[in-house]
């Protein structure tokens, strides 16, 4: 066997670059995985189903506080950082880790980890979580629909279940989100999708799941998670960025790779950010990638029972990831609760158990709402047990789901929905006509 490697992720860019780069790879004997960012991934094998012929026990998947030991116990000359939205620091101070324990620190680019598809690809990225890239690429689903075309969308990989369960899925109706046992975090990103009729691939092996989509699809949208590049080559590169962020552009990994390659950049959230926070933006595109075409946006806020909100106490619940690793102390619940009258935010942490207790610890700058965190049905339990026990009038949802469809909550519930209206030209119809 080659040089041993341990491959460095969360349960997604990790398994991809694997999968592409090192799968059948005799020059290179990967000893490990290591997992961070997402909880209860550690502990698992990467299967002999998806880990090829080299390796018939599979691969064993460790926490990445046991880098050091793991470097040191067998050898290891190399380590692969193959996760996504950290501060430029982070991934250094990863790299010096590595370093200590005596391997190589490396990150596989787009030459060695983009796949070629056969149909042509619209893909959506961004520079964070939490950007507004999913409304853009309904957005994107609907203009393409408009012009004729078949669109299938390839989500950003989201594998928290029994991996060889989820080599290649394909999402057409909402039994097959019962079917997968999705967490909510994958329903908050299939569902809107199979709402508008659209069909949704996501799994573990992207070549293969690109070989079926490409069988039904006359255009294929790359649907980004966090902000990782893409997985595909694209015929047309959109990033989006963040001025309530101003300056994470470019401060983060790969969201500045995100910035450099693109075609399109949009400025989503235009209408709640400060002056400030859009121009600092502009000026990181003009320096970054003076070439890209330049989007304004805005994802405007509605709750269709928006009378049932003013004068009540409100239990927010907001997207899990955008809070968490996306750093973003609020989203769009507490501006629907401020736009709509609401008397007062409770906070629910007196009420928090379990996992959804250890978030608010571990992310202390979340504020006086819920995060919507399942990453498996333990952990939902939990979720559901913390909004029945929070003592309030009304929960408002920001989630892009029907809550109530997976969780027994004990209290009135409305639902935030916001989608991207882009804000004079060019449009996304302008830059998308020709594809």
């Amino acid at each position: 066997m080659g040089k041993k490697v341990v491959i460095m992720g969360a349960a997604g860019r990790d398994f991809h670059n694997y999968n592409v780069y090192f799968r059948d790879n005799e020059d290179y004997q990967v000893v490990a995985f290591t997992a961070a960012q997402i909880p209860d991934i550690e502990g698992r094998v990467y299967p002999p189903e998806l880990a090829g012929k080299l390796y018939p026990q599979g691969i064993p998947i460790h926490a990445e506080e046991d880098l050091p030991k793991l470097i040191a116990e067998h050898g290891v000359e190399q380590a692969i950082f193959s996760y996504s939205d950290v501060p430029h620091t982070y991934v250094m101070n990863r790299a010096s880790v590595v370093h200590a324990a005596g391997a190589d620190f490396r990150l596989l680019g787009p030459n060695s980890t983009m796949l070629k598809a056969k149909k042509p690809v619209v893909a959506v990225t961004a520079v964070r979580t939490g950007v507004g890239k999913s409304q853009t690429t309904r957005k994107v689903c609907d203009i393409l629909k408009a012009m004729g075309k078949k669109v299938v969308a390839i989500r950003h990989p989201m594998p928290y279940g029994d991996l060889t369960d989820q080599i290649c899925q394909r999402y057409e109706t909402y039994d097959d989100l019962d079917r997968y046992q999705c967490t909510i975090e994958e329903r908050e990103e299939y569902e809107p999708h199979i709402d508008r009729g659209i069909i949704v691939y996501a799994g573990i092996d992207y070549e293969k799941i690109l070989s079926e989509a490409e069988k039904e699809a006359d255009v294929i949208v790359w649907d980004g998670g966090n902000n990782d590049m893409a997985f595909y080559k694209a015929d047309i590169y959109i990033t989006l960025v963040a001025p309530h962020r101003a300056g994470h552009e470019l401060n983060y990994h790969p969201g500045e790779t995100n910035l450099r390659l693109a075609d399109v950049v949009v400025i989503n959230k235009m209408e709640t950010a400060p002056p400030e926070g859009i121009n600092q933006v502009r000026e990181s595109i003009a320096f970054a990638n003076p070439d890209a075409v330049v989007i304004e946006g805005a994802s405007p806020i509605f709750i269709e029972d928006n009378e049932k909100v003013k004068g009540k106490r409100v239990l927010i619940i907001e997207d899990g990831p955008t809070l968490t690793h996306g750093e973003m102390a609020y989203g769009a619940g507490v501006v629907a609760a401020r736009k709509f009258g609401a008397a007062e935010m409770i906070d629910p942490r007196p009420w928090a158990v379990g996992s959804i207790k250890d978030t608010f610890a571990n992310y202390p700058h979340i504020g006086a709402l819920l995060p919507a965190m399942g990453y498996g049905d333990k952990q939902m339990r939990e979720l559901e047990q913390t909004i029945n026990n929070t003592e309030c009038d009304l929960v408002i949802s920001a989630t892009p789901i029907d809550l109530t469809r997976i969780l027994k909550i004990n209290k009135p519930a409305v639902r935030v929905r916001y989608e991207l209206q882009e804000i004079g030209s060019p449009t996304l119809e302008d830059v998308l006509k020709d594809i």
